[in-house]
């Protein structure tokens, strides 16, 4: 029989209410037992009891321990991520920091001018190198000069890193080597963090064949033919120095290589000798 919602009471009936009326209804549905004689409400099954009793403490304590390994899975993996997108971008910029000194480097040495820098009793320096230094007269790209040619100096020095590959340049007119003319600018480095690196040199003899590779350039009155720039970087950079040889455009030397080469002078009969 219904139950009316509104509230009624009898000799021994307690007023129905809102919430008792739901009790009494999710009873029903459950399968609830009709009252006892002389008992007024209804008796629930221990499935009710047991569906409005929430959560316990240790459930609560194992869901939020599952939260906080979610999130810490998660912020490890971001942080992943993050480590090797700086990785990434640190070795893209040191190849192309690489590359672009290659290319100053090749246009600066392969436009090396036969001009003399000092002049001594014994000749003039034209080209001074060794395995750790190199001074020689060249010019600057134009948005790092104010025109004309520079004396520039290469030198491999020491550093925090390892050993650093250091550019300067002054300009030729008013070079003074005894007073140590300072540059325009201060020195440059052009790469660090090298575990070892070296300077070398190749000419023509006299005979015109080519002439082995000579950490030393005995002859500063003349400039060499090739000239190269090795380097090994240190292994945590994770990037190679490809050997750069660089064939000069002008050698002061091609007279001396004229001279020692033959000459072919045709005969009347018009047989070479």
């Amino acid at each position: 029989m219904s139950r009316m919602a509104a509230r009624q009471t009898d000799g021994n009936r307690e007023p129905v209410t809102g919430s008792r009326r739901a009790a009494i209804g999710l009873a029903e549905a459950s399968g609830a037992t009709q009252p006892r004689a002389g008992c007024s409400g209804y008796r629930f099954p221990a499935t009710v009891y047991r569906l409005s009793r929430g959560f316990t403490l240790l459930e609560v304590l194992m869901a939020v321990m599952l939260l906080a390994l979610l999130l810490a899975g998660a912020y490890g993996g971001i942080r992943t991520s993050i480590r090797a997108m700086h990785s990434g971008e640190l070795m893209i910029e040191r190849i192309d920091r690489v590359r672009t000194v290659q290319e100053f480097l090749r246009h600066q040495l392969s436009r090396i001018m036969p001009l003399a820098y000092d002049q001594t009793p014994n000749g003039s320096f034209v080209f001074e190198g060794d395995r750790g230094l190199m001074r020689f007269v060249a010019p600057m790209p134009g948005y790092l000069s104010h025109g004309g040619p520079y004396v520039q100096t290469l030198a491999l020095t020491r550093g925090d890193g390892g050993m650093r590959l250091v550019f300067s340049g002054a300009m030729l007119n008013g070079f003074d080597v005894k007073e140590e003319k300072a540059a325009e600018r201060d020195p440059v480095v052009l790469i660090d963090h090298i575990r070892e690196g070296a300077f070398a040199y190749r000419r023509i003899d006299e005979q015109g064949e080519l002439g082995p590779w000579t950490d030393s350039w005995d002859d500063p009155s003349l400039t060499p033919l090739m000239i190269q720039i090795s380097l090994v970087m240190q292994s945590g950079e994770r990037v190679d120095w490809p050997t750069l040889a660089v064939p000069l455009m002008l050698d002061s030397g091609a007279t001396r290589i004229q001279a020692a080469a033959p000459k072919l002078i045709p005969n009347p009969g018009g047989v070479v000798r």
